[in-house]
């Protein structure tokens, strides 16, 4: 089986509130950026990825992400990030109506094609499917088999969510480049240590990280 990624991305100048103890307002936008550009190759280098939507209303982060080849979808709710990601997956099954669909987060710069690929083959098996992030409280990839809609509610607790509205929880070991989303200045020196994409290298070598 496989798979169209639906990637969502807030605009560029609102991503990443929480690294502001770690990068500037103008270092911000840029990071955030190279965080989805990394996301965004990873995963149209996985053998498993037919192709990447991402849905977002930032024109750069648009022009960037088509570059890399990935189709770009318009943020039209604005209604938030369970709002997009039911757009796009709407868009997506619209072209493909028998399609597998996944949500994936797009700050995941340590991303391994090779792990992804793990994940997705797990999340065939089920007819939805969410992978719980490093801390073990959100998600950061929900998948729906063909025939079946991709309910997402992400945000906050949503392990729990998912969980709660019928989504088998995958369990699998060695697949951590797959969890490891970054919000917080430890997030991204966990993956800095896993071993990020050249995009996000480049923009963390202008940052301070304590312990780096």
């Amino acid at each position: 089986m496989r798979w169209t990624l639906v990637i969502p991305l807030k605009p560029l100048t609102r991503a990443k509130s929480r690294l502001a103890d770690t990068a500037s307002d103008a270092l911000r936008p840029g990071l955030a950026l190279a965080f989805a550009q990394d996301t965004v190759a990873a995963a149209l280098a996985c053998a498993a990825v037919r192709g990447v939507a991402v849905v977002t209303g930032d024109a750069l982060a648009g022009r960037e992400l088509a570059a890399l080849g990935a189709r770009i979808v318009a943020d039209e709710p604005a209604g938030g990030l369970n709002a997009a990601l039911a757009h796009g997956a709407e868009a997506v099954r619209a072209r493909d109506p028998d399609g597998a669909v996944a949500a994936l987060n797009a700050d995941l710069p340590a991303l391994r094609p090779s792990e992804l690929a793990r994940v997705l083959a797990a999340a065939g098996e089920f007819p939805r499917a969410f992978l719980a992030d490093a801390a073990a409280i959100g998600t950061t990839l929900l998948a729906a088999s063909p025939g079946r809609e991709l309910l997402p509610a992400f945000g906050g607790d949503s392990r729990a969510r998912h969980r709660a509205s019928g989504a088998a929880e995958l369990r699998l070991d060695a697949v951590d480049s797959v969890r490891r989303d970054v919000d917080t200045r430890e997030d991204l020196r966990a993956a800095l240590a896993l071993g990020v994409g050249p995009r996000t290298a480049a923009a963390a070598a202008r940052l301070l990280i304590p312990g780096q």
